[in-house]
């Protein structure tokens, strides 16, 4: 009988231990060599982490939400097809058997234990059955009994509650459907109900709920409203997004660019470019470079601030916003190109493509994330023309590229002004403007502008 354990990864050079979310396998169940066994976490990104070997799952030693350092055992893996299971606290699961007898309950306790109707423990792990984290919060927060929770079929793998399941069982009590309850042998007689007590008067400010004893304008919502927990990479997105606020003195620049032979050398190109290449040359490229060209020339831009001092950062690595799922739903990344100050344009292009093949699949290391001193975000790939996007801590700066339009533009010429149809397009800067004054965040502004309207369309590709 071999036995493979699988140990806790290590996701960075400064990453020491992670956090498990969810594991994709049970005690028991086959997994195939590379199939993803758990879903971790780090401070930084979320990873699934791939079975090392086949054959059976036999012990889990860490749980959902447990954090463990790196190298720890969290599992082990049995090669031989027919290994028993074996359960986290190492007892053997043996084959059915016929289940003992209930010891007779003392002539004191009732045969059967009628849940209360008032107060309940909030649900936990049933045992024989798994609930997440996600489905036992819900359960708590709408004030579902663990005897509700276990009587709700399971859509999921291994009929699994899912957080659809729950919410399609609350919907249900709400209308006055109840889900069938577990087979129980009869209860005794209930005593005779006390006389109910007055109903409170109605709060002025209750809206849709109600405000209890202690707690300051929250009220749980009723009626068509749904109720979302947070993920945990939601969670970090919203708290370094209010904690750059609270740091960085924000200012936001605009500027409009005419991109129209930046757009004319890419369509020239586009076609042969992903024939050899195998991918797609965008216009994120494009705007990485210039960016990089002027931040050569303002360096301040490529800083960061410690106390009351600045640095400034002679190496450019440069962050690329990536949003995750269908239309962002899966939340927001930012992959850092190391050195991009030492790529050309088809490098630049590279690096952008397998960044964000990686964000989307998973794969990203939280090196990966780490070290940025400057950061572009194009709301522009969504449509959007401009916007005011939250500098991304501790740098000082993040550009924004918006969506390219043809417009009909007043153009000068010798001959005179003309009216013409171009390719325009708005950009915009937010800053840091502790150290960044109005005329150095314009200036910066304005020689991107410059680089992207006198675009070179003779260089090579």
């Amino acid at each position: 009988m071999a036995r493979i354990d699988v140990v806790m990864p290590k996701m960075g050079e400064s990453i020491m231990e992670g956090t498990i979310i969810e594991w994709s396998k049970q005690v028991g169940d086959t997994v195939e060599l590379d199939e993803t066994l758990l879903e971790i976490a780090t401070d930084k990104v979320d990873s699934e982490v791939p079975s090392p070997a086949a054959g059976v799952l036999v012990e889990i030693k860490a749980q959902p939400n447990d954090t463990v350092e790196v190298g720890q055992v969290i599992a082990v893996i049995d090669t031989d097809a027919g290994a028993q299971a074996t359960v986290a606290g190492g007892q053997k699961t043996e084959a059915p058997a016929p289940a003992p007898a209930p010891a007779p309950a003392p002539a004191s306790t009732p045969a059967v234990e009628t849940p209360p109707t008032t107060h309940h423990q909030p649900p936990t792990q049933a045992e024989g059955r798994f609930y997440s984290p996600l489905v036992l919060s819900i359960a708590k927060e709408e004030g579902v009994s663990q005897a509700e929770l276990d009587s709700i079929s399971g859509t999921g793998a291994q009929g699994r509650v899912s957080k659809s399941d729950v919410l399609a069982f609350l919907e249900a009590r709400k209308g006055g459907a109840k889900a069938a309850p577990a087979p129980a042998a009869p209860a005794p007689a209930p005593a005779p109900a006390p006389a109910p007590a007055p109903a409170p008067a109605p709060s002025a400010a209750s809206g849709n709920g109600e405000i209890r004893a202690g707690e300051i304008n929250i009220h749980r919502p009723s009626g068509a409203v749904e109720i979302i927990q947070m993920d945990r990479m939601r969670k970090l997105i919203a708290d370094h997004m209010v904690k750059s606020k609270a740091t960085s003195a924000h200012v936001t620049t605009f500027a409009e660019a005419d991109v129209t032979r930046l757009v004319q050398f890419r369509d020239k190109h586009k076609a042969r470019f992903e024939k050899e290449n195998g991918y797609k040359l965008t216009f994120t490229p494009f705007f990485v470079e210039a960016t990089i060209q002027a931040l050569r020339e303002f360096p301040l831009m490529n800083s960061s601030v410690d106390g009351d001092k600045i640095l400034v950062k002679r190496d450019i690595n440069y962050g690329i916003a990536v949003a995750l799922g269908e239309s962002g739903s899966g939340g927001l990344i930012v992959p850092v190109i190391k050195n991009a100050g030492e790529l050309n344009l088809n490098g630049i292009a590279r690096s952008v493509n397998e960044l964000a093949r990686k964000a989307r699949t998973k794969s990203l290391s939280p090196d990966d994330l780490t070290g940025g001193t400057f950061t572009l975000t194009n709301y522009g790939s969504v449509g959007n023309l401009m916007g005011t996007p939250i500098i991304n801590q501790p740098q000082v700066a993040i550009f924004g590229t918006g969506a390219i339009k043809k417009r009909p533009v007043v153009m000068e010429t010798e001959v005179g002004d003309v009216i013409a149809v171009r390719h325009m397009m708005f950009l915009s800067m937010s800053y840091d403007h502790r150290i960044i004054d109005g005329a150095l965040g314009g200036a910066y502004m304005q020689r991107v502008v410059e680089l992207l309207e006198n675009f070179d369309v003779s260089r090579s590709l």
